[in-house]
């Protein structure tokens, strides 16, 4: 149990985060009618945007720097506590129905394990011991990449997972919503995305939250963009594992290729529904064995693949 002395210093600490800081100009909101309150509430998201967009540099060198790793079959893990652990676990599990990863490749890490995704688990985001143990859980090699996130910066199993995986020499990513944050000044790539104090003080499920999913949409979709696993704005590793994902295929492979639906059926028949290797069969020409062998020389980018069989 935490003492007095301690309980002081975290307020402390809270006092001085824009995260947390009081508005006093939002003090009667609930007083508000409820199309008021809408229309506040989604004036303020609209300033997220413009707070990503000052941050492009910073996240666009930590993409390119993921990227090179997972090339070479590293993995990138996310690491977080309550809605910044949960953002993580999101992203990681969209991962592979989209771009057809392997469940381990892209991992999300909450503090205090599944069942925090639906259940507060005390005292587990104050742990960087349990940060450790959890990486250590995944055997955690150079390659790979660990990107702790925390809206305050401070959360100490974000940073203990940061500290822990730079020292196990993995690339390391910290993504706050706060400036000098203890979190990105642990990480090799820090990422501050400031938005500003909340609509409801200290709810960094809002705009904190908002701004930490959309950087996040940024580091997987572009890093598997750089990766070849789409061609052009399309995901053609995307994995038909339903009905909807099974007709999007079809699409994608007639976007693609313009080719009809006979023509797509046989070939997504001889590529056993591998939508990459169908176009590559209907626009180079091969069967399905060479479209897979032209594949793999070209590191799985369908243009180079296309190049190398002169299509």
């Amino acid at each position: 149990m935490a003492s007095t002395s301690q309980h002081r210093e975290l307020q402390a600490q809270l006092e001085t985060l824009t995260t947390e800081a009081f508005r006093p100009e939002l003090a009667d909101i609930d007083q508000l009618p409820t199309l008021d309150l809408a229309r506040l509430m989604n004036s303020e998201d609209t300033t997220v945007p413009a707070a990503v967009a000052a941050r492009l540099p910073e996240i666009a060198a930590a993409i390119d720097a993921v990227a090179k790793r997972m090339a070479r079959g590293g993995r990138l893990v996310y690491a977080g506590a309550g809605t910044a652990g949960r953002l993580g676990v999101l992203d990681a599990s969209e991962c592979p129905p989209t771009f057809n990863t392997d469940p381990e490749q892209v991992r999300g890490l909450i503090a205090g394990g599944p069942g925090a995704m639906v259940t507060s688990v005390e005292g587990a985001e104050d742990s960087a011991e349990l940060a450790r143990a959890d990486l250590d859980a995944l055997a955690l090699t150079a390659a790979d990449t660990v990107v702790g996130i925390s809206a305050s910066g401070r959360t100490p199993y974000a940073i203990g997972a940061v500290r822990h995986a730079r020292a196990r020499g993995a690339l390391t990513i910290g993504l706050a919503c706060n400036a000098d944050s203890a979190l990105a000044a642990a990480a090799e790539h820090g990422i501050e995305i400031v938005v500003g104090p909340e609509l409801l003080t200290g709810s960094t499920r809002l705009k904190a939250g908002t701004a930490q999913k959309l950087v996040l949409n940024m580091l997987s979709t572009i890093t598997m963009i750089r990766l070849g696993k789409t061609y052009g704005n399309l995901m053609v590793d995307v994995r038909a594992s339903n009905q909807k994902l099974r007709a999007r295929s079809r699409r994608i492979v007639a976007l693609a290729t313009g080719a009809g639906d006979e023509e797509i059926e046989r070939a997504l028949e001889a590529t056993d529904g591998e939508v990459k290797n169908a176009i590559l069969t209907i626009l180079a020409g091969v069967d399905g064995p060479t479209a897979d062998r032209l594949l793999e020389e070209s590191g799985g980018h369908l243009r180079a693949a296309l190049a190398a069989a002169g299509g």
